[in-house]
């Protein structure tokens, strides 16, 4: 019976599109190409405009949020319903922010974030994210800054 049923069921809903899979309505884990027209979610700024900051979250339908920098990134993280109240943060695949020292986009959640340094975002002051503590260290000689966060220690009062 029970490979009757999946032999009639499963092209079925192969064929309705109503597959339901894991693999087939995840989005695939990695960085979304930004568009030249995307818009940070936070502020509204062009986020092509500044490649050496973008930050994005991806939801697991495949869609995302792009910003123009991670502090936003984090403000929209932190609090998903206030900028878009169809989602939560359940709804995220993943999170990638720019790394400072190699310039690419990097999962947010192994990164460091040094905060208050002299180095300034699109918006000023920022949460600059670098690969390792030793890193953090020598960014913060270079460039100052008064804290060094892991990404589930950031909140929002870091953000002001």
């Amino acid at each position: 019976m029970k490979r009757t049923l999946t032999k009639w069921l499963l092209p079925a809903l192969v064929v309705s599109g109503m597959w339901y899979g894991a693999a087939s309505d995840a989005a695939e884990k990695k960085p979304v190409e930004i568009k030249k027209s995307d818009k940070c979610q936070v502020c509204g700024m062009m986020v092509s405009a500044y490649p050496k900051w973008v930050a994005q979250v991806v939801f697991k339908d495949g869609s995302y949020a792009a910003f123009d920098g991670p502090k936003d990134m984090f403000k929209y993280y932190l609090n998903v319903g206030k900028y878009n109240p169809a989602r939560k943060q359940a709804d995220i695949l993943a999170v990638y922010v720019t790394e400072y020292y190699s310039a690419r986009l990097t999962e947010a959640q192994g990164l460091f974030y040094v905060q208050g340094s002299d180095v300034n975002g699109p918006m000023g002051a920022e949460l600059v994210p670098v690969m390792t503590m030793e890193k953090a260290k020598e960014f913060m000689k270079d460039h100052g800054g008064r804290k060094i966060m892991k990404f589930e220690e950031v909140q929002a009062g870091d953000l002001k």
